[in-house]
């Protein structure tokens, strides 16, 4: 892998890992500090937020580091769901800004290193440092 293959694609998990990790921080607060008129109803949003967050960021950490197909096609699950939110004004939230924000970076993530999940095999091959 090139220099610049290996800066695509760390870039790319990375923007992705922070996906992951802001859905499962929401989670976190959602669950144990419940903003609503529901806490019951927004404890299952935080607990299902949790699951997403960690979801996420297992299959970046572990399967799209290792540059296996599978995985970046299941991450477009990150730019659909964010774009569903915001052309549907759903919440969290009323600015929408971390929506635009999360619709950016998994784009980045997907597509900055794209050649590395559907170049040659040889150049997909993960290294073992």
């Amino acid at each position: 892998m090139t220099q610049r293959a290996s800066t695509l694609l760390k870039t790319g998990w990375i923007s992705l890992a922070i996906i992951g990790v802001a859905i499962l921080l929401f989670g976190l607060i959602t669950t144990a500090l419940p903003a609503s008129s529901d806490p019951p109803y927004m404890r299952a949003i935080g607990v299902a937020s949790i699951g997403m967050g960690l979801f996420g960021l297992l299959i970046t950490l572990i399967a799209y580091r290792r540059r296996e197909r599978w995985a970046w096609f299941a991450l477009w699950y990150y730019p659909l769901f964010w774009t569903a939110h915001l052309v549907g004004g759903l919440p969290p939230g009323k600015d929408h800004v971390h929506q635009v924000v999360f619709i950016i970076l998994s784009l980045v993530g997907l597509l900055l290193p794209v050649r590395e999940f559907f170049g040659r095999r040889e150049a997909r091959e993960p290294t073992t440092s």
